[in-house]
């Protein structure tokens, strides 16, 4: 294998053993049984003690519990996507906010059926290889909306109403956010670009061996990512002693639970797929359909710790844009199904 390949090809190998092994095996299972049961487990939000540091605790370790295996596949893609992948690849791809872009960045998104936290540090790693924010952007936001393993839960336990529903709102999530942003946010100067353009011409060769830049790579990853995202964690999860009063019994159908929903959905962080057993425990404790609709589209699409991970990756304005625009399609999809 020439010295060109031998680089992208171990890129590949990673990916695709570590999706196998993290996302695929185990979500075929849980898929037959979804299909069998027309259920995939009980509400991450079931149980939790109505103290909001107990609940901080429980719920951190309930979720980490669940998403540690994804959160560092993550990691470990973002750091050797930025030593391993050639950039001038990501740039005819990805490096325009044109709609090829927005298109290339939502169809590698889907087989990497990620929550946005464990995608956001992948996106950490394309950003300072001169991805756009707009294929960023789709990229991040396809991964948890057009998750085709959550879709095809969502079918069998929800109902196929409710994915038509959701599908239909992740597609103009991501398609709408990424024109937005392209259109109306001027992309910070990357430094990266500036790289780039130096390596094209023969100059600014990286320094170190594979492992030194690698390793580099990785832990400045880490300490750009997960410090903010536990402790964003822990503070959503006491929180939420107050968002999803779920145990009260005094859920409702009206506007101030519509809003109240859509806005907990799109601060709160949750695994993949728990949307779907969340969504069917309000509903069973009486809140309404359209409040519930809008959980299941903007609770896996974005969080305040995927936001506060990517903080640096994109301009405020941009973020800012993309909750706005979760939040906004939440309410409109809650509004039709109510």
């Amino acid at each position: 294998m020439s010295l060109t390949w031998w680089k992208p090809a171990l890129f590949f190998v990673v990916l695709i053993a570590g999706l196998w092994l993290v996302k695929w095996q185990p979500y075929y299972a849980k898929a037959l049984l979804a299909a069998d049961t027309h259920s995939i487990g009980n509400s991450l939000l079931a149980g939790l003690d109505s103290q909001p540091l107990a609940s901080a605790l429980t719920y951190a370790q309930l979720y980490f519990k669940a998403v540690w295996k994804a959160a560092v596949l993550g990691i470990v893609l973002g750091s050797l996507v930025q030593v391993l992948i050639p950039p001038a690849w990501l740039e005819r791809t990805l490096g325009s906010e044109r709609v090829g872009s927005t298109l290339f960045g939502t169809l590698f998104s889907l087989p990497g059926m990620m929550c946005t936290c464990c995608a956001a540090p992948v996106v950490v790693g394309l950003r300072k290889q001169s991805v756009s924010m707009g294929g960023a952007l789709a990229f991040w936001l396809g991964n948890p909306l057009l998750n085709p393993a959550t879709l095809i839960f969502m079918g069998f336990v929800l109902g196929w109403q409710f994915t038509l529903l959701r599908l239909v709102a992740a597609v103009v999530i991501v398609f709408l956010t990424a024109a937005l942003v392209g259109k109306l946010v001027r992309d910070q100067p990357a430094e990266q670009k500036v790289a780039l353009a130096a390596l094209q011409h023969g100059v600014g060769v990286p320094e170190g061996s594979f492992w030194q830049r690698w390793l580099r790579a990785l832990w400045r990853l880490f300490l750009a990512t997960v410090p903010t995202y536990v402790l964003a964690v822990l503070v959503l999860g006491a929180a939420q002693v107050w968002l999803f009063p779920h145990g009260a019994g005094s859920l409702g159908n009206g506007a101030g639970w519509l809003i109240a929903m859509t806005l907990a959905g799109t601060l709160f962080v949750i695994p993949t797929a728990a949307e779907i057993p969340i969504s069917q425990a309000l509903m069973a404790a009486g809140l309404g359909m359209g409040p519930a609709v809008a959980l299941l589209v903007t609770l896996p699409a974005l969080s305040l710790p995927s936001l506060l991970m990517l903080r640096k990756s994109f301009p405020a304005k941009a973020l800012w844009l993309a909750a706005g625009v979760v939040t906004l399609v939440g309410l409109l999809t809650g509004m039709m199904a109510g």
